[in-house]
């Protein structure tokens, strides 16, 4: 263990330092991601680019591999605290750069259901891709939902449960949706354990994503299919 301990972040060029984060943020190491933003911001490198080449395609590969079975949710939530840890430090940044926006997602777990491990991960990947997420946290009433799409004008609403009995709220929220002429406004997406495909095309849902790495990806499309018909 000798050798990781010698490391010295700003000896390594940038090839190597954006690796280095790379491992580092899938081994959930925190200072070590918000020393190397630092670093990187301090060798001129753009906020945007430090977002994409550095974090977002290291949370990828969490992704991907949290998809296959290989690391688990703990692991996951340590890799995104890692990423939050950068993304402090940037978000500023961003904003006065003015970097392109992906999207915007208002993100809750249903009336009913206190669950929120999944839906906190899917927030925290969600924003690793670039989007801007305003979790609402969990047991939202449809008035919650609303609320927050109307406020922060979020093209994307995802909703979570973990309780087969707190899913057909679900289909209350979109029913709301519909009553009040704004379900074409805004993407739907849904996930939990015991949710399924049929389940999410059975209550009007737009998608139904089975993890956190389905979540991103399936945003990404439903977004850009938007603006293509736009």
């Amino acid at each position: 263990m000798a050798d990781e301990e010698e490391l010295i972040l700003s000896e390594l060029n940038d090839d190597e330092l954006v690796e280095q984060m790379h491992d580092d943020l899938y081994d959930g190491m925190k200072d070590e991601i918000a020393e190397a933003v630092n670093i990187l911001l301090e060798r001129g490198w753009q906020p945007y680019d430090i977002l994409t080449k550095a974090l977002v395609s290291g949370m990828t590969v969490v992704g991907i591999d949290f998809r296959d079975g290989i690391l688990f949710v703990p692991e996951v939530l340590q890799a995104a605290n890692a990423m939050k840890a950068g993304m402090a430090i940037l978000k500023p940044l961003l904003a006065e750069t003015g970097a392109p926006r992906q999207g915007a997602m208002v993100i809750g777990t249903v009336k009913g259901d206190i669950h929120d491990i999944g839906k906190n991960l899917v927030s925290m990947m969600m924003e690793g891709a670039g989007f801007e997420v305003y979790d609402i946290g969990i047991n939202n009433p449809v008035e919650n939902y609303l609320e927050k799409l109307a406020e922060t004008r979020a093209e994307i609403l995802g909703m979570s449960a973990l309780l087969t009995t707190t899913m057909p709220y679900m289909k209350v929220v979109i029913d709301t949706m519909i009553e009040k002429g704004i379900r074409d406004d805004h993407i739907v997406m849904v996930g939990g354990a015991p949710l399924n495909e049929e389940f999410g095309k059975a209550i009007g849902a737009d998608a139904y994503c089975r993890d956190a790495a389905v979540a991103v990806e399936t945003a990404k499309r439903l977004v850009a299919e938007r603006n293509q018909a736009a």
